[in-house]
């Protein structure tokens, strides 16, 4: 037995040129009367990521920037898929290690770790003992 699947993205648009602003509202370059797009794919063994990457090359081709795809595509799987009530406390751990992601619920155990090694660094500044450089570059 054979499995195919296929996903497709499809978006339409019309504009309606409007006639009653008088002389020159007929020419308008800036919109184009009807677009169609369709994106289509194989589904049969498509990964999340590659299902993230399709998605995204349709958000391109509809007009958004890669900027507010990157954003809205972060706040979607961290604050709706990640970390929420509904994902136990060590799969969101998990995710946030993996990809170096800080909890707020982390923040203050995070910032007494860097007090502790800028301490430490400072301390260590303190007594290293530097030899003096010889001008002529000679020992």
């Amino acid at each position: 037995m054979t499995y195919e699947a296929t996903v497709q993205f499809k978006f339409d648009a019309t504009y309606t040129h409007d006639y009653s602003r008088g002389f020159g509202s007929t020419i308008d370059d800036d919109f184009i009367p009807e677009e169609h797009f369709v994106i289509t794919a194989p589904a049969a063994d498509l990964s999340a990521r590659q299902y993230f990457k399709l998605f995204e090359k349709f958000m391109l081709a509809v007009g958004m920037t890669p900027h507010n795809i990157r954003s809205g595509a972060m706040s979607l799987v961290l604050n709706e898929l990640v970390l929420n009530e509904w994902v136990n406390d060590a799969d969101q751990r998990k995710i946030c290690e993996e990809y170096e992601v800080t909890r707020n619920e982390d923040l203050h155990e995070k910032f007494k770790e860097w007090k502790n090694l800028d301490a430490a660094f400072e301390h260590h500044k303190e007594n290293v003992v530097s030899e003096p450089i010889n001008e002529n570059g000679n020992d």
